[in-house]
């Protein structure tokens, strides 16, 4: 692959006659899987990101993946597991310690192309890299005049694990949703994890892919739909994972779940709660989270990240702007502690929201307990 893009610098051939040596070098495997088609069939977010990997690897010779133990050791999640034996080290590329280095690779590439799929072993990395991901990658379509197309992705675990310290734990989300030219999305299920790296792929821009380490092992039920090699979601649409009419409340990621149980323990105190998945962070779908506003009349956002300039408080100002008239109570922030993880399990677990306080928050909104000034 490396090999490509030096001939492409040094000889200045066609994009024709390098995607014809690309072509050369594999061609396309059937993207078809052995899924069963049950409407009942489990599936862990793991096996969602390898099949949607495999899938658009075997559908398109122009995608390549490349990171930190990516190929031998099947990545560090296992979620490249298999694709090295498929492939081969043309296209799964594994990559020295060195995100700054790899990630300009992988922009470079993009410029002449081709369409990575470069994986940072924990989004904290990429602050290493982040100087290619904002100027090359972010700004060049603007800067080009069009001229200049993207087409990569960066992927990856985000936000907090379990015992990792602080420099391993916070959450990237408002860093690069604040960016004009990136799209940011954040998978909570199977479903999302599948059809959302599948469009993320496809994607003529570059696309910040937010992961949970803590979610790879989960299975959700998916359709027979999701199983097929031309499922997709689109990009900049919010699912709405439980209708409600009494309190409103917006995650993305794992808090998703976190909110669903919420709405559970609520809904047996007679608060029926409407849980909107955002999935997509930038752009962010405004229409569906103001039209639930509007019915629910009240609003709670839930994200791990630090509570200022965070997700929540774009939110929170995007319906105060659209829909303040229908508000019957304060818009409220459940976020992580503006501090630095703790890495004490103990002190983790209050930097991180819990179910409990989202429970608390709809029950102010709804005033069925003490304001949260009164209690303090």
């Amino acid at each position: 692959m490396l090999g490509i893009i030096r001939q492409k610098l040094g000889a200045g051939s066609s994009s024709a006659t390098m995607l014809g040596q690309l072509q050369r070098i594999r061609p396309a495997a059937s993207a078809l899987r052995s899924f069963s088609s049950s409407a009942k069939e489990q599936m862990t977010v793991r096996d969602a990101l390898n099949s949607a990997l495999d899938e658009e690897m075997s559908a398109d010779p122009k995608v390549f993946l490349m990171g930190e133990e990516v190929g031998e050791y099947q990545g560090a999640y296992k979620i490249t597991k298999g694709l090295l034996d498929k492939y081969g080290p043309e296209r799964v590329l594994d990559t020295p310690i060195t995100e700054a280095g790899f990630t300009g690779i992988g922009v470079g590439a993009a410029y002449y192309g081709l369409k990575p799929v470069v994986e940072f072993m924990t989004f904290n990395f990429s602050m290493q890299a982040i100087d290619h991901i904002i100027n090359s990658a972010a700004k060049s379509n603007y800067m080009s005049a069009g001229q200049i197309n993207v087409p990569i992705v960066f992927r990856g675990p985000n936000g907090a694990a379990a015992g990792v310290g602080a420099q391993h734990s916070q959450c990237y989300a408002a860093w690069f949703a604040a960016v004009p030219g990136l799209k940011v999305l954040a998978p909570y299920s199977s479903e999302d994890a599948r059809g959302l790296l599948k469009a993320a792929i496809r994607d003529p821009d570059p696309v910040v892919f937010l992961e949970n380490e803590l979610l790879y092992g989960e299975s959700f039920p998916v359709s027979a739909e999701v199983f097929d090699s031309s499922f997709c979601l689109p990009i900049g649409k919010a699912k709405i994972e439980r209708e409600g009419k009494d309190i409103t409340i917006t995650a993305f990621s794992k808090m998703v779940g976190y909110a669903l149980q919420a709405a559970e323990i609520l809904a047996k105190e007679g608060i029926n709660a409407e849980v909107i998945n955002l999935r997509s962070i930038r752009p962010l779908d405004r229409a569906t989270i103001n039209t639930s506003v509007r019915k629910t009349n009240r609003l709670i956002t839930v994200e791990e990240g630090f509570p200022q300039h965070g997700v929540g408080a774009e939110i929170c100002a995007s319906v105060v702007e659209e829909s303040f008239g229908y508000l019957d109570a304060p818009v409220e922030r459940v976020a992580g502690a503006d501090v630095p993880m703790p890495y004490a399990a103990n002190l983790e677990r209050l930097a991180v929201p819990q179910i409990e306080d989202i429970v608390r928050a709809a029950k102010r909104a709804c005033y069925r307990s003490v304001p949260l000034a009164a209690s303090a």
